[in-house]
C-alpha cells in the first residue's frame, strides 16, 4: 500500500530508536520492519505515524514499511490512514482515541517525586548486600531524596533461579527491611531467560504435560541467544509458564518484601533469536513480547523497555541502555527519544541511567568519565517524567560537580507536585507529557526542533547537549516566559540564553 506525503508534510512515529532521523520528509529514506524487528537498539515501538497536516497511518498487524521518493510503502494493504484536524496534536489525539485509548490505571507517585536508582553500572555483576546497602546509605547521607531502589542483575545465582546468591546476599530480607526503613521501594531485575544448565530448569521441564519454555517447531526446547549467552526463554502466550514465573516473583514479594520487578529482555527480536532451530510460529513474537509486558504490569511496581504496540497502557518505560558520549546513543537521544515514545502511546518514560547505562563502555580499559557530559545528562533528566542515577557521583565526580548533580535532583523534586500532576492529567487524556513544540504550538515552523521541549502545559525546558556549550538558542513560542530568576522573556522570538555549567534552561509559561 501506498501513502503519499502531502505537500509540506512531515512525519513522525514508528520506532523510538530512530527519533534523530525524525521528522520524516519527502528526502527521507527509510525501512522500518515490524515483522523482523531490525532496528538498531531494542526499545518502544508501534506500527503508527502521525503527521503536521492531522493525518495518521496505522497497520493493524506487524508490517514493513519502505520510506522512499516522498511516499510511504506498506507491505500489507491492512493499514488504517486517517485525517484529523491540520496538527501533529490532532492527529495523535485521532489515532490513541480510536486504536489505544488510555485504561487510566495509577502508577506509584515514588517514580516521580524524587530520582531512581538503579545498582546496574555501580555494581555491575558483582551485585551483593554489603554494597547495595553502602550504595544507598550514602545517598541518603549525601542529600538524595529516597525512592524506588532497582537491584540490577546479579542478584541470583543463576538466570532462571527465582531466589537471592546466599553468597552475596546472606540475608536479603534484613537487607530490604533496611532499605524500607531508609524509605526506599525495592524492586529486582528479572529477564525471561533461563540458563539450561541450572536445577530450577531441569525441575522446570520435568513437567512434560505443561510444556515449559518456548518451543521450536519440532517441539524441543528453543534455545535463544540474547546478550548474555544462549538459555531457554519463557513463553507468556502458555498459561503453565505466566503461572509458573507468577508464583516465583510473589515468593520474593512475600517472603523478602519486595516491592517490584525491572522487566528486562523479552523483546520481539529476542523471540525469534533459535540457535538449534526454528521457533515455533503459531503465535507470533511480536504476541509473545505483549504477552510478556502484559505479565509484568501486574506488578504496579515495574519498568519496561522493550515493549511493542502497547500504547495506551499504565506502563513505566525507560529507553534502552545509554552510551556515555554527546552524539547518537548518548545525551542528543535522550529528548528527541523520550518525545517520540510520548507520540507512540508511551508517556511515562525514564531517560536511561545518568552518565549512561551501556556498561560495555565503562568496563573499557582506556574509559575516561567525563564530568561536563555526566552534568549535562543529569540536568537534561531532571525536567523528565523520571530520572535515575546508577554510578555513584561522589565516586567519580569533583565536589563542585557533585553539588551541581545534586542540584538537579532537587530539581526534580521542586517540580515534583507539576510533573505528578501532568502524569495524571496523561493517565486520563492520553496525551504526552514530554511534548514536541511542534505539538504544542503548531503551524510555527518548529517541525525540526527536537532539542527542546514542553513539560505540560506551562514548561519550557531547553537542556544544553553539546560538550563545552555556555549559551544555547531558545525558542520561545508566543507568550510571556519567566526564567529560574524571574526574568522575563517575550515570544514569539529565538534568543541566545546563557547556560553556564550550573544551569539548565527552562521557563515557566507566565499566565
Amino acid at each position: 500500500m501506498k501513502v503519499a506525503f502531502l505537500e509540506n508534510e512531515v512525519w513522525w512515529g514508528g520506532a523510538v530508536c530512530r527519533a534523530l532521523t525524525m521528522p520524516y520528509n519527502e528526502n527521507t529514506n527509510a525501512v522500518l520492519d515490524f515483522r523482523r524487528y531490525r532496528f538498531e537498539t531494542s526499545n518502544q515501538t508501534a506500527p503508527l505515524f502521525l503527521s503536521n497536516k492531522g493525518r495518521y497511518i496505522w497497520s493493524n498487524e506487524p508490517c514493513c514499511v519502505e520510506i522512499k521518493n516522498g511516499c510511504f510503502w506498506f507491505d500489507t494493504d491492512n493499514v488504517v490512514v486517517e485525517a484529523n484536524g491540520s496538527s501533529l496534536r490532532s492527529a495523535y489525539l485521532a489515532a490513541m482515541k480510536k486504536h489505544f485509548p488510555f485504561e487510566g490505571a495509577d502508577i506509584p507517585k515514588s517514580f516521580f517525586e524524587t530520582a531512581q536508582y538503579n545498582t546496574w553500572i555501580e555494581l555491575m555483576y558483582d551485585q551483593n548486600q554489603e554494597d547495595v546497602l553502602r550504595y544507598a546509605r550514602a545517598l541518603v547521607e549525601r542529600g538524595y531524596k529516597p525512592g524506588n531502589l532497582i537491584i540490577d542483575e546479579g542478584w541470583q545465582q543463576d538466570y532462571g533461579m527465582w531466589s537471592f546468591d546466599t553468597g552475596k546476599f546472606p540475608n536479603a530480607k534484613a537487607m530490604v527491611d533496611e532499605l524500607h526503613g531508609m524509605g526506599f521501594k525495592v524492586m529486582l531485575w528479572v529477564v525471561p531467560f533461563l540458563s539450561p544448565d541450572c536445577n530450577a530448569y531441569r525441575e522446570l521441564i520435568a513437567d512434560k504435560e505443561a510444556k515449559h519454555c518456548l518451543r521450536c517447531k519440532d517441539g524441543s526446547i528453543a534455545i535463544m541467544s540474547w546478550w548474555n549467552g544462549y538459555s531457554a526463554m519463557l513463553d507468556f502466550c502458555n498459561p503453565a509458564d505466566y503461572e509458573y514465573l507468577d508464583n516465583q516473583l510473589k515468593k520474593l514479594v512475600e517472603n523478602y518484601g519486595i516491592d517490584g520487578f525491572k522487566f528486562d529482555g523479552g523483546s520481539v527480536d529476542e523471540y525469534q533469536c533459535c540457535v538449534n532451530g526454528s521457533v515455533d510460529d503459531t503465535v507470533t513474537p511480536q504476541a509473545r513480547n505483549y504477552a510478556w509486558n502484559e505479565f509484568g504490569c501486574r506488578f504496579v511496581y515495574h519498568e519496561f523497555k522493550d515493549t511493542y504496540n502497547r500504547g495506551g497502557k499504565s506502563t513505566v518505560q525507560r529507553l534502552c541502555d545509554k552510551h556515555h558520549k554527546w552524539d547518537k546513543y548518548g545525551l542528543a537521544d535522550l529528548v528527541p527519544d523520550s518525545l517520540v515514545a510520548g507520540l507512540l502511546g508511551y508517556p511515562f518514560i525514564c531517560p536511561d541511567m545518568i552518565g549512561g547505562g551501556d556498561y560495555q563502555v565503562f568496563i573499557n580499559p582506556n574509559f575516561k568519565l567525563d564530568e561536563e557530559l555526566f552534568i549535562r545528562m543529569a540536568q537534561c533528566s531532571s525536567l523528565f517524567p523520571m530520572m535515575q542515577f546508577s554510578i555513584a557521583p561522589w565516586r567519580v565526580l569533583s565536589k563542585k560537580s557533585q553539588q551541581i548533580v545534586l542540584d538537579s535532583m532537587n530539581l526534580h523534586c521542586k517540580f515534583s507536585d507539576y510533573i505528578v500532576k501532568e502524569v495524571e492529567k496523561s493517565l486520563k487524556s492520553g496525551e504526552p507529557i514530554m511534548r514536541f513544540m511542534e505539538y504544542a504550538y503548531p503551524g510555527n515552523g518548529y517541525e525540526n526542533i527536537n532539542d527542546q521541549y514542553m513539560l505540560g502545559d506551562d514548561i519550557l525546558v531547553a537542556p544544553v547537549i553539546t560538550k563545552g556549550a555556555l549559551k544555547r538558542n531558545v525558542v520561545f513560542p508566543k507568550g510571556k516566559w519567566l526564567d529560574s530568576n524571574g526574568r522575563a522573556y517575550e515570544g514569539p522570538q529565538t534568543i541566545e540564553i546563557d547556560a553556564p555549567i550550573e544551569k539548565l534552561p527552562y521557563f515557566i509559561r507566565d499566565n
